[in-house]
């Protein structure tokens, strides 16, 4: 099904209108699969109720996540309101309840203790998403020009939501980052040789043939090897695989010696977040580093340091004082 004409006009309506990479192969994928799970048919014949039926096959006969159910209905809207133009309307299926979870967070020392254990490369990675809050997937895509020194901030591109936003960059790493700046554009110099250059945003090479050549379009973190542009075909660098750090983590935790915590690279943007709080940082502000839509997404952060609002303390540290 991959070379279906269908599924091809579906693509090409989804870079028409922006959006990632990733969102694009996950909308397809489960596009394909409710196209399997209802014989091939075609959606356009398949109404709002053919929908509900997925989504129930997803949670009672598959058991899927509440959150990997409400990506497979976003891929269904998609296709039904965006592409066909048949309104799904009110679909009346219900999620099942999902309860608070506290997120797994470091300490300073643990942070401390997994970043000796890495290379300058992967401790600068960690290191970011510790001190800037970044998820792995925007400490991957960022350029030169998305580092302001003088302001020791960070600009943080299309992120979830395909929003922009500015975050804090800690002066500790200023060194390193000019160090791992330099390298990368050594690479981007050779690449420049041979005709070649950073993967650039959708069509941009096309308007802009040279921008390649740009110091400010590297990526911090290149790849290792050469691919093919995924829309426009053309050779480039892109960045890191996000399977890079994940496996660099896994063999820093393990030499690290912590136990009993389930460790990924998300863990280092809760344990920011719960730092500023616990150091006094208005939740708001936390907020707009993180990028949250909704500040209620940013309290269960006050959780994790046992307050409900940072700042608050028991009663009875007061009468034993």
């Amino acid at each position: 099904m991959g070379k279906s004409p269908f599924l091809n006009q579906i693509r090409a309506s989804m870079r028409m209108q922006g959006y990632s990479i990733r969102t694009e192969k996950t909308y397809l994928y489960w596009i394909k699969y409710y196209i399997r799970y209802h014989g091939r048919q075609h959606p356009s014949i398949l109404g709002p109720e053919y929908v509900t039926q997925f989504l129930s096959h997803l949670a009672n006969g598959k058991g899927v996540a509440i959150n990997t159910q409400k990506t497979a209905l976003n891929a269904l809207v998609f296709l039904y309101n965006q592409f066909l133009k048949q309104p799904l309307g009110d679909l009346g299926f219900q999620y099942a309840k999902q309860g608070r979870r506290i997120p797994i967070v470091l300490n300073p020392d643990e942070v401390k203790a997994i970043l000796t254990q890495c290379n300058n490369r992967d401790r600068l990675m960690f290191s970011l998403l510790y001190g800037s809050g970044l998820r792995i997937s925007e400490c991957l895509r960022l350029r030169v020009q998305d580092i302001n020194f003088a302001k020791n901030s960070l600009i943080v591109r299309k992120s979830k939501g395909n929003k922009d936003r500015v975050t804090i960059l800690s002066q500790s790493l200023v060194p390193s980052l000019h160090e791992q700046i330099e390298s990368s554009l050594i690479t981007q110099k050779e690449d420049n040789k041979n005709g070649v250059g950073p993967s650039l945003p959708q069509l941009l090479g096309k308007k802009y043939p040279s921008a390649y050549r740009q110091e400010g379009w590297m990526f911090v973190f290149p790849s290792v090897g050469l691919c093919k542009h995924p829309y426009t075909g053309v050779t480039c660098r892109h960045h890191l695989h996000d399977s890079v750090p994940r496996k660099a983590l896994a063999q820093a935790v393990r030499k690290s010696g912590i136990r009993g915590k389930k460790i990924g690279c998300h863990t280092f943007r809760h344990s920011f977040a719960t730092e500023l709080l616990r150091n006094g940082r208005d939740i708001r502000t936390v907020q707009e580093l993180l990028g949250h839509k909704d500040v209620q997404t940013t309290q269960i952060y006050t959780h994790v340091i046992g307050q409900h609002f940072a700042g608050t303390a028991s009663p009875l540290d007061s009468l034993m004082s």
